[in-house]
């Protein structure tokens, strides 16, 4: 079982509250920041009591400065880190390069270190797109990326493909895994809030006025952090070379915004009824960027399988309608979203 993890993207949604369960169960965490002066008082204010048990160093994904020293006396990585905007890049690349080359680093600095275990955060964009034909996936599916897809996707793909090449040649001692999240909800902690829960946000505070015809699958961050920590520490031949989606089931936006509504009457009154059509969607796209990936999910169905993840690391996934409820109520005790 391991003692001493690095968690690359410390600040990060999911890092955070993998950090959380980690040092909830007695591990050493090192994490990794891009600017650990403006960082540190931020970790530190959320996990007072840490001391020494939570170290923070500076790395950034497209330098060398700092690995070495996060490495350290680390028994596993979890490396979580990658870029995930709202809007499209003007060039893939933005997206591209960080995510292989920093997966890469990652990897190189954690063999040359010593660490055994090596947790990937992939996501089901690796699994679930490029495929028109299909609309139900599980851990065995991979992202057509020549079928053209958006840079986000091609980016994850990319780089959890190079992580499996890269140990298979580099380091097949190695015990490598991915974690391939769908879209990631749940409870907050600050208003540096991810792509996904924005979605919420808006949807709540009024400003998406009505709803377009996309749907995602839904999965919550608890049980995203909780399926690295399990992977963690599974045994070797359960995990190895293993991916690990966490997905409950796929919800169009319609019935997201019907579980706010029934879940939590007195604060989803914001939330929109009406459907937004089609026309509107590809008219906005041009002039929002949101809006821009959006049009490019009109009434696709991906229904990403955590079944496996369940059966391998023996536990069950909450379900979607309690994340989103709990999404919204920590939005609202944040103040983010006015109830």
């Amino acid at each position: 079982m391991v003692q001493t993890v690095l968690v690359t993207g410390g600040t990060g949604y999911i890092a955070g509250e993998l950090i959380d369960q980690l040092l909830e169960a007695g591990k050493n965490v090192h994490t990794t920041v891009r600017h650990a002066a403006k960082s540190e008082p931020r970790l530190r204010g959320r996990w007072p009591d840490a001391g020494e048990r939570l170290k923070v160093f500076q790395a950034d994904l497209m330098s060398d400065a700092g690995w070495a020293e996060a490495n350290a006396g680390c028994d596993a990585v979890a490396h979580v880190a990658s870029p995930f905007p709202l809007a499209v890049p003007r060039n893939k690349d933005e997206l591209i390069v960080p995510a292989r080359e920093g997966t890469l680093r990652a990897l190189r600095f954690a063999k040359e270190a010593g660490v055994e275990r090596f947790v990937q955060t992939s996501s089901a964009a690796a699994i679930a797109y490029g495929q028109p034909e299909k609309d139900h996936f599980d851990h065995t599916d991979w992202t057509r990326i020549e079928a053209g897809v958006p840079p986000y996707i091609e980016s994850k793909t990319v780089a959890e493909k190079a992580a499996r090449d890269w140990v298979a040649e580099n380091a097949p001692e190695m015990v490598f895994c991915s974690v391939n999240p769908v879209a990631v909800f749940g409870p907050v902690v600050n208003d540096d809030l991810s792509t996904s829960i924005e979605m919420v946000k808006l949807m709540s505070d009024g400003s998406i006025p009505a709803i377009p015809n996309m749907g995602i699958s839904v999965c919550d961050v608890r049980d995203v952090a909780k399926t690295h920590a399990a992977a963690l520490d599974a045994p070797a031949d359960l995990v190895r070379n293993e991916r690990f989606p966490t997905a409950t089931k796929f919800m169009w936006m319609t019935e997201m915004a019907d579980a706010l509504r029934a879940r939590a009457p007195e604060l989803a009154g914001k939330v929109a009824k009406r459907k937004m059509p089609d026309w509107i969607v590809k008219m906005l796209a041009p002039f929002v960027p949101a809006m821009k990936q959006v049009r490019g999910e009109l009434g696709n169905v991906r229904d990403v399988s955590g079944h496996h993840t369940e059966e391998v690391l023996g536990f069950t996934f909450i379900e979607p309608e309690q994340t989103l409820e709990d999404t919204l109520r920590s939005l609202v005790t944040q103040g983010i979203v006015k109830a």
